[in-house]
Formats: C-alpha cells, structure tokens, sequence
C-alpha cells in the first residue's frame, strides 16, 4: 500500500507521524484520516498517517488501505500494543498519537508542533481547558476518574499535567525511545507520563477539544476495568507511596504508642489503655518494617530491571546501607531482645518461678518479641537485597 507524502519533499527527512490506533472503527477511520491530511497540509508539514490496527473485523485496513496511508498489523491485543507498534513504525521526527474515533480535533496540530519545536519532548492535550463539548467524556470519567487519577500522577511523580488521560498527544520519536515503555492496555497512557517525569523530560500541555465520538457502538474503554488499571499502574511504579510511606507512618506510630504504654496504662478519655492496646502497637511496628523493605526491595527490583530510571539519592544510601551494616544491625536488635528476655527470666527466678503478674511479664514479653523478630528479619531482608542488588552492583 502506497503511503502519501503531503508535501514534495523527496530525500527530506519527514518532520512529523500522525499514528492513529484502530479497533473496528469503520464508522470514523475515514474521517480522521481526511482531518489529519488536512491539518498536515494546512501546517504545512511533512508528513505521513499510519493506521496501527489491532485486529478489526469491519474493514477498517480496507477503509485506510483505500487512503493510501500505511496499515500497520498489530497481533497483540491492547491499546498500548497497537500505540507501540505504529509508534516503532513510524519515520517522523516527531510523533502524534490521537484516537481514531472522531473526538478529537486535528486542526490543533499546530499547537503540539509548535511546542516540540520549542524544545518540549512531550506534549500532551488538556481537554478541561480546551472544551468538552456535552456528552463527550461520562460524568465519573470528568469529575472522579481524570482528575482523581491526574492529581495522583502529580503526587506520586511530580507530573506537570492535568489531564493525564488525553488521547491526543505528541512527542520526539527519541524521547520515546529513552522511555522504553513496557505496558500493552489503557496503562500505556500513564505509562508514558509516569516515565516521561521520572526520566524528567520537558513535558507540556496544550488545550485542545474533546468532541462526542461518532461511533455507534460503545467505546473499548470500560470505567472500573480500566480505571483500576491505572491506578495500580500508578502504585506498582511508585514504591515509595505503596509501600515506604505507609510503612514508616506506621512503624511511627506503633513505636510512639508503644512507648508511651510501656510503663503503664494510660487513660484517654473514658478508655483505659493497657497491655491490648500494647500488643497492638507492636504489631503495627512490625507490620510497618515490613512494608518499609517491600519498598526497598521493589524500588531495587525496578531500578535493576530498567522499570524505573536510577535514582541518585537511592543510590547513594546504599553506599553506607551494605549487607555487612544490616547484618550487623540484625544482630544489635536480636541482642537486645535477647537481654531482655534473659532479664525476664531472671526475675521470674527471683520469683521462684511462680505465678507472675501478667501485665508485668507482658510489658517485658512484647519488646523482647518485637526486638527478636526484627533482628531476625533484618539480618535476612540484609541478603534478600543484596541479592536483588547483584546486577545493579
């Protein structure tokens, strides 16, 4: 199938790919690739429209076939499948991805090329600020899903953008190559934002319209499914927040309540906290150190396997945290609860080994228990990561 250069410009070098991802979208294929001639020749650009198909049954390759335009076959099922492989085909300097369902508007396309050339390695639409016309975008997708999910990014990752989920979007084909996305489904959109801010790339937005689709059918994006699917996208690649803050808020708090319960039962209000409340605490530290090496461990895992970009300050933490200081540090805290079990059982000698005071042999139990565990766990999580960090290393 022959592919049409919109501007006669031989041996040059085409400056821009307009990938539209293809699903069964008979009804729209036509138009979108009319609109995104049209816009390339009112910019007066070079370049070329690929139809990346993801295995359509209603002839849409026949439709782009007809058009002259490049149909790429993408065997694997998945939006960022299909993204990926028009993206790998693609011989623009630079790249626009938009949906292929009418509801966005190629007339912009000025606006993202003028920010690439600006310099900006990622430019993404912003609907909320360029209009979404009634009936475009479900209520939960504009009120809660967009905007809960885009605020997340920003938290997470220290994001620029606000409209994380904007089908139209543009980048330098080499910008995209540093990022080496991995996922295949609707993730592949907060993928490349996630990745684009932790390799700290120069990312913009522009405004641009959202229109009502024209498609009959409903759209391949289902809410729930697919929502759930970015946010745990977005936790599985920031350990930090899955698992580190939440470890150490409660390993905080357990060591805060702990100490303030082991000398005695401290009233607070009409409650009476005693030895329950203490046990409680403990297990809260305990279950917080746990979370606190999950996030190291995954941070490590991610950083050796190339799914997240080497972190400076990670990196110079484990100059000084080494297997021999965690073992050592093991050791110090298996120790102490030694020594505290073994003062325990010098007083219950003292004591003929009678009947003790529960609550006063608790308050010596717990912490032996707690120091002993951690020990313990600390001296093997010390190999489990060194483990992990043979390749980084």
């Amino acid at each position: 199938m022959a592919e049409t250069i919109l501007l006669p410009v031989s041996d040059t070098r085409l400056e821009l790919t307009i990938v539209l991802p293809c699903l069964n979208e008979a009804e729209t294929l036509a138009i979108c690739i009319d609109k995104a001639r049209a816009a390339l020749c009112d910019c007066k650009v070079a370049g070329e429209v690929i139809v990346a198909d993801n295995g359509s049954t209603d002839g849409s390759p026949r439709i782009a076939g007809a058009r002259g335009v490049r149909v790429i076959p993408v065997l694997t099922r998945g939006y960022g499948a299909a993204l990926n492989a028009g993206i790998q085909a693609a011989r623009g300097r630079y790249i626009l991805i938009a949906d292929a369902d009418d509801s966005y508007e190629f007339a912009h396309l000025s606006r993202f090329l003028d920010e690439l050339r600006s310099g900006a390695e990622l430019v993404v639409g912003n609907r909320f600020r360029g209009g979404i016309e009634p009936g475009a975008m479900p209520f939960l997708h504009r009120y809660l899903g967009n905007p809960v999910l885009s605020l997340l990014g920003r938290l997470f990752f220290c994001s620029p953008v606000q409209d994380a989920h904007c089908g139209m979007r543009a980048f330098s084909r080499e910008a995209y190559h540093r990022l080496n996305l991995r996922t295949t489904g609707m993730e592949f959109a907060s993928e490349m934002i996630v990745k684009a801010s932790l390799y700290r790339q120069r990312i913009a937005e522009v405004p641009t319209i959202l229109r009502k689709d024209g498609r009959c059918r409903p759209p391949h994006l289902r809410t729930w499914r697919d929502g759930w699917r970015h946010l745990r996208f977005l936790l599985m690649y920031s350990p930090r927040w899955l698992f580190l803050v939440p470890g150490l808020l409660l390993m905080l708090m357990g060591s805060s309540l702990m100490l303030w319960l082991l000398p005695s039962e401290r009233p607070l209000g009409h409650l009476n906290l005693g030895i329950d409340t203490l046990a409680y605490a403990v297990a809260s530290v305990l279950i917080g150190f746990q979370l606190v090496f999950f996030g190291i461990a995954a941070k490590v895992f991610a950083t050796t396997e190339g799914l997240l970009p080497k972190d400076p300050g990670f990196e110079k933490w484990f100059r000084y945290i080494t297997l021999e200081t965690g073992l050592l540090v093991g050791a110090l805290l298996f120790v102490t609860g030694l020594i505290i079990a073994i003062v325990s059982g010098i007083a219950w000698s003292h004591a003929g080994y009678g009947p003790l005071s529960p609550t006063a042999m608790m308050r010596r139990t717990l912490p032996a228990v707690l120091c002993l565990t951690l020990g313990t766990e600390t001296c093997f999580f010390s190999f489990f990561l060194s483990l992990l960090g043979l390749n980084r290393r």
